[in-house]
């Protein structure tokens, strides 16, 4: 269920319905929103009810639906709630992806907070009638729209990923923090904060706790200066190796891990 097989259209939007209260999205929309096959995502829907069968009772709700060129027969489908879509989309990868899925989370979240307001007497409309429905729908293309603009903020430059993919060195936290895409004096502080790193009292740089550097993530580099009078200076500098500096990625920058992902799975 990895990648996507047809470009996704710019302008297509989410689908998803209330019934009985709840929302929905059907295995038909989330295929055709994400590019990819109908029976590719009934299969993995298949396999998820097959682990689980609960979840067929809980998630997904089987149904039908019918074509004009296959006349009266009839095809397989799924409604699907929030919770099953979530699980239904862990196996969708690719750089791509993560926008999307964001983008259908976000009609879920508009629909559950219609819905929300009409069980508290806020709103008083029929959510199934499409002509009182778009309104609604013109609300969540605009904020559809700021969370792909702070998705896109979010990413990490071609710069900074090839900053790890070519990694076949350790490097300064401060080179370290570039590759993150993210200020020298924040990662330094995270590293500190999170049992990477400390600096002894009295002392002029920072180290790496043992479990780091026992675990490849970090190591010391240590260098010999000349100083003017002839006298040798011994300077010790901690340096994040590529395993730290990809598992670091994955820690405080998700996205960029996940995008890194992908272009070696490519």
């Amino acid at each position: 269920m990895d990648d996507f097989l047809t470009p996704v259209a710019a302008d297509r939007q989410p689908v998803v319905f209330v019934r009985d209260g709840e929302v929905f999205a059907t295995s038909r929309d989330v295929a055709a929103f994400f590019g990819k096959n109908h029976r590719d995502v009934m299969r993995a829907i298949d396999v998820l009810v097959e682990q689980e069968p609960d979840l067929a009772l809980r998630t997904f709700a089987q149904g039908v639906y019918t074509l004009p060129e296959t006349g009266a027969q009839q095809h397989r489908m799924f409604d699907m709630t929030r919770d099953g879509f979530t699980l239904l989309a862990m196996g969708f990868t690719g750089a791509k992806a993560l926008k999307w899925k964001l983008r259908y989370i976000e009609a879920f979240n508009a629909m559950e907070a219609e819905v929300r307001r009409i069980a508290q007497g806020g709103l008083s409309i029929d959510l199934n009638d499409p002509a009182q429905l778009r309104g609604l729908l013109l609300n969540y293309a605009d904020r559809a729209e700021k969370l792909e603009r702070r998705v896109q903020e979010l990413l990490p430059s071609e710069e900074a990923l090839d900053r790890i993919a070519k990694a076949d060195g350790s490097l300064c936290i401060t080179d370290a923090a570039k590759a993150l895409q993210m200020r020298p004096k924040d990662l330094f502080q995270w590293l500190r904060e999170h049992g990477w790193i400390y600096r002894r009292q009295g002392g002029a740089s920072d180290l790496g706790y043992q479990s780091r550097t026992a675990a490849g993530l970090l190591e010391h580099k240590v260098t010999t200066v000349l100083r003017a009078d002839g006298s040798e200076k011994v300077t010790e500098q901690v340096r994040v190796t590529p395993k730290g500096l990809t598992r670091l990625a994955k820690l405080i920058n998700p996205s960029l891990h996940l995008i890194h992902e992908d272009r070696q799975a490519g």
